[in-house]
């Protein structure tokens, strides 16, 4: 599962390094060290311009928390922040986008709990972990997006789309198997191009595109319980709990 992560790079470097010809620099996001589902977060795709006809790469804020198009109400995006890799293709709710609709999610890390039994001296409670590439480069998460209709807005309102995204999860291996069972997966640079294609639809070509971040290469400690609440966020919640039991 990933169920919180890290995102500070700007949206003009997030341009360079995903190679995006369109960004709207009135949709802007501050930089995020506690990002939680349904929160708006940003995501590179290539869509068809209508207007020329061309694929267009671009970086745009996304709701995490994907809505499927056939859904009553935007409510159950909160349930599917993440998509299993091994049933993307197949499940109602993921098909579709597996299929056309795929993007990179950018993140600098994530977060995954280990449950603490209580002691004498302490109650129960949940140790997040951060697990990052080791070699600080930047994580491109493997995301779906997908469009849902509010039929009750006309059609010229702008709040009458919702667009929202979903990251791929693998089962968890190496140390980021000691935190949690499953963990997000991402592209690698160089099939960034056959990822983002809206053309490239073949299930099991676009299975072999997706990879542990950093091969697997993560650095994992124990940081602030602050990030337990989605009200906290800045930089100090990286902070090492020096304190906190080690793993198993």
């Amino acid at each position: 599962m990933c169920g919180r992560f890290v995102s500070t790079t700007g949206p003009q470097d997030l341009v360079s390094l995903f190679g995006a010809s369109r960004w709207d620099p009135e949709e802007n996001l501050d930089p995020s060290w506690n990002v939680a589902p349904t929160d708006p977060v940003w995501a590179v795709l290539e869509r068809l311009d209508r207007e020329t006809g061309e694929i267009i790469r671009q970086l745009r804020p996304l709701r995490w928390g994907l809505v499927p198009s056939w859904a009553k109400d935007p409510s159950v995006g909160a349930r599917m922040i993440n998509a299993r890799s091994e049933t993307v293709h197949e499940k109602p709710a993921f098909r579709k986008a597996f299929a056309t609709r795929r993007c990179l999610l950018p993140a600098d890390g994530y977060y995954e709990w280990v449950a603490i039994a209580a002691t004498e001296a302490k109650k129960a409670y949940k140790q997040p972990y951060y697990l990052a590439p080791a070699d600080g480069s930047l994580m491109a998460m493997a995301g779906l997006y997908e469009f849902w209709r509010d039929h009750t807005r006309p059609d010229d309102d702008p709040l009458a789309w919702l667009t929202t995204t979903t990251v791929i999860t693998t089962q968890a291996r190496d140390d980021a198997g000691r935190v949690h069972d499953r963990m997000p997966l991402a592209i690698g640079a160089a099939d960034f191009d056959a990822w983002l294609d809206p053309e490239h639809s073949d299930p099991a070509e676009l299975r072999r595109l997706l990879h542990t971040p950093a091969d697997g290469h993560l650095t994992v400690r124990p940081v602030s319980t602050a990030v337990n609440s989605v009200r906290n966020n800045g930089a100090d919640l990286l902070t090492e709990a020096l304190d906190a039991p080690p793993l198993n």
